[in-house]
């Protein structure tokens, strides 16, 4: 499979729009069974079965998510998407969060994501502990 910049960012988009469907096996759907996941600066998680583990512990966390893209950047296999990420948690907090995630896609799967955002800021506004 040959990974276009169209394709990739295809992919990417539709990982991104698949967390408001709160789905787990299609938020997970895009990801190589080797994968790797780093929200920087917390250690990545290798391989699908620590990415499932991490994605089902957000989304019994909060009751909604909505990553949307403000700007992003594509060539064959590498998708940059800056983003204000926003989610409720079950306690009703809200919270905003800008995001850059850098994903890596090959043969039609992300192999690597990750995402840079401010640690602190997200755990004061959600009380949820990476």
């Amino acid at each position: 499979m040959t990974d276009t910049k169209e394709a990739s960012e295809k992919l990417v988009r539709d990982f991104l729009g698949s967390w408001e469907g709160r789905d787990l096996e299609t938020i997970c759907g895009a990801f190589a069974a080797d994968a790797v996941y780093h929200n920087t600066p917390v250690k990545p998680i290798e391989g699908i079965d620590g990415i499932r583990a991490i994605f089902r512990a957000f989304l019994d966390a909060f009751s909604y998510a909505k990553l949307d893209v403000v700007t992003l950047a594509a060539e064959p296999g590498l998708v940059l998407a800056e983003r204000i990420d926003y989610f409720t948690m079950n306690d009703g907090r809200k919270v905003e969060l800008p995001v850059t995630g850098v994903f890596v896609v090959k043969n039609g799967e992300i192999t690597r994501f990750t995402d840079y955002f401010d640690l602190a800021d997200f755990e004061r506004q959600s009380g949820f502990k990476l």
